[in-house]
């Protein structure tokens, strides 16, 4: 079993992005001098049995959330844009969400906190729409270029806006100010409540942001290809190396790597069940999605179970711990007891 890794990065180069070497990526932080953002694995046919129930879902869905203290399981699909909002106790059986319009197809959603407002942020259309939970009312913030990402961090809602290489922070619907610097792609942002990260898929790295002093801080290569990620309640960034096949933890304040742990199958969904410290992986070369106990010093495998296919969305009810998986080739949306 692979022992827990602490690495502390010195020197420049991997702070800045340098080349400190001859014959090496002019980007310490990236593979190649050409780098593509990775993408989930595609998946096989399936051949096994998915756990649980299956049911079908109307549209593809591109993003999943599950709002515990209003009981209601969020997914976002694009044919036509929308949040469609089910009860979650009936989310074995969905038949006739809430639909709440949206101006572009989500690529991600959020929780503001619990109870809402959901945060949905459709970078096609440059808005971020808050939607009110249970009613579904919409109110829309437009940010110029492309916001794909967005997490609350206090008083205030960063936004991850990919084509300007930047966060934004907003107060309402009102940017304040840009944060940008040493990004090749602002692909995701998240809080830890005490501070915030933003992902670059391009340079495969996740930076520290200092909102107080407005700049993007120290990074850290993110393994061979990481697509997705999450934070604990620990105040971890967890995330998927998709290329590389492991998981890997990392701590803030100062930024470092905690643990990389090894996960076969191109690990791509991310759901985090804070009240069993269960952390929830979509494996999309294999059909599968594993739950792995996060709280010791290492991921311990506890749940393995066969999925729909193309699984790349999962969310998780704290309250019953069920598991919910999405298809993104148009196989439904499965529920599995846990």
């Amino acid at each position: 079993m692979l022992r827990r890794m602490v690495v502390v990065v010195l020197g420049c180069c991997a702070a800045v992005g340098t080349a400190c070497s001859s014959g090496e990526p002019s980007d310490e932080l990236m593979v190649s001098d050409d780098p593509a953002a990775a993408t989930a694995a595609r998946s096989p046919a399936a051949t096994a049995e998915p756990a649980g129930s299956v049911r079908a879902l109307p549209g593809t869905p591109t993003a999943m959330i599950v709002d515990a203290d209003t009981r209601l399981l969020a997914v976002a699909v694009d044919e036509p844009p929308a949040v469609l909002l089910y009860p979650l106790d009936d989310a074995g059986s969905p038949a006739s969400p809430r639909k709440v319009p949206l101006p572009g197809p989500a690529d991600t959603l959020s929780l503001a906190r619990p109870g809402g407002p959901l945060l949905a942020a459709a970078g096609s259309s440059g808005e971020l729409v808050r939607i009110a939970l249970p009613g579904g009312s919409t109110a829309p913030a437009a940010i110029r270029g492309e916001p794909v990402s967005a997490a609350d961090l206090g008083d205030r809602t960063l936004v991850a806006v990919r084509d300007r290489k930047a966060v934004a922070v907003l107060g309402g619907d009102k940017v304040y100010r840009m944060i940008s610097g040493g990004l090749a792609s602002a692909d995701q942002v998240l809080s830890t409540g005490e501070g915030a990260v933003v992902f670059d898929r391009l340079r495969n790295a996740l930076f520290e942001v200092d909102v107080r002093a407005g700049s993007v801080d120290e990074g850290l290569r993110t393994g061979e290809g990481s697509t997705n990620a999450v934070t604990d309640r620990f105040g971890r960034v967890l995330v998927a190396d998709t290329k590389g096949g492991a998981l890997m933890a990392f701590s803030l304040d100062p930024l470092l790597m905690r643990q990389r742990y090894p996960v076969p199958g191109a690990p791509y969904g991310l759901a985090y069940d804070p009240k069993r410290d269960l952390l929830w992986v979509t494996l999309t070369a294999t059909n599968e999605v594993v739950g792995f106990d996060v709280a010791g010093g290492e991921p311990e495998e506890k749940h393995r179970f066969p999925t729909v296919e193309q699984p790349n969305n999962v969310a998780v009810d704290p309250i019953s711990g069920r598991v919910i998986v999405a298809s993104a080739t148009g196989k439904g949306i499965q529920v599995i007891a846990v």
